[in-house]
């Protein structure tokens, strides 16, 4: 069983933007989902646990080893797809990845070209493999990114918004591919979309403005808002007024109209219908709690 430890990290950059404060985290095998805003410092986070960047103060240990102090420990069991990767022009996916191998220090030939057979099978690419990968579809460049990433068996994955601007079928296609890799080896899912954490992670954590404002299963987290959820049909005209009385967690047009969602322990009274809470709702409301 892997082990990732985080204990009170924080960043802070050079022209004074604290992009973390006080981040704790315990993860182990499995999906682990992160879930934030753009600009929550999700991105800042996955950054410093990869050792492309030193934590302004606290601790990163993987299976016990201090990787801040020692990142190459780090660097030889992980696999890491950034939010943006590039490609070399021209170059077949096949080429590509016995490049990046090498690069990794995989240095047996047969060893090299029998793993990325495996991994391109894993990854559906295995026909697209004379192609080149810059005239790959978006799905199919994050098929590629996790396949370059499991070069080598890491054991800790991190995989940073995956899944945006992808259609549905790619999305599921990569989220399956995400969860059968996360049976035996760590991987952090760094996303802001709701969908991707609910559909496929065991534990999760909420990060918003550099802190981490909830955290743990999220069944169990969505359990503890039911029978505190509520729904109305109201008049567009009527928005600020409810925002100004009632927690309000979101606010939709459908069919023309506009249906907000609250969170109240009583019920709100006004004609609110009782509604099952979601793991949407925990994130708003969760960002509510933080800015009171």
């Amino acid at each position: 069983m892997n082990t990732l430890k985080i204990r009170n990290l924080t960043k802070t950059y050079s022209n004074g933007t604290k992009a973390l404060s006080g981040v704790s985290l315990d993860i182990t095998n499995g999906m682990f989902g992160l879930l934030g805003a753009n600009g929550a410092g999700k991105s800042s986070l996955m950054r410093t646990i990869a050792s492309l960047q030193e934590p302004s103060s606290g601790s990163i240990l993987f299976n016990e080893v201090d990787i801040v102090q020692n990142p190459q420990q780090i660097r030889k069991q992980l696999g890491y797809l950034p939010q943006e990767f590039g490609v070399y022009p021209k170059v077949s996916a096949e080429k590509l990845l016995d490049h990046l191998a090498v690069l990794k220090g995989i240095t047996g030939k047969k060893v090299r070209q029998n793993q990325i057979e495996a991994l391109l099978q894993q990854t559906n690419l295995y026909d697209h493999r004379k192609k080149s990968v810059y005239t790959f579809s978006g799905g199919m460049k994050q098929r590629f990114g996790i396949a370059q990433a499991l070069l080598g068996n890491p054991q800790l994955i991190i995989v940073d918004e995956p899944t945006a601007g992808l259609d549905p079928a790619e999305r599921n296609r990569f989220l399956n591919l995400l969860s059968e890799i996360g049976e035996n080896v760590v991987v952090i899912l760094s996303t802001h979309i709701v969908e991707d954490i609910r559909d496929l992670c065991k534990s999760m954590a909420i990060l918003s403005k550099g802190q981490i404002i909830e955290q743990g299963n999220p069944k169990d987290l969505v359990k503890k808002l039911q029978g505190k959820i509520w729904s109305k049909i109201i008049t567009k005209n009527d928005l600020d007024t409810y925002h100004r009385t009632f927690d309000v967690i979101s606010a939709r047009l459908i069919s023309g109209e506009t249906q907000i969602r609250v969170v109240s322990d009583p019920h709100p009274g006004f004609d609110f219908e009782p509604v099952e809470a979601n793991l949407e709702d925990l994130y708003f409301s969760s960002l509510i709690h933080q800015s009171i």
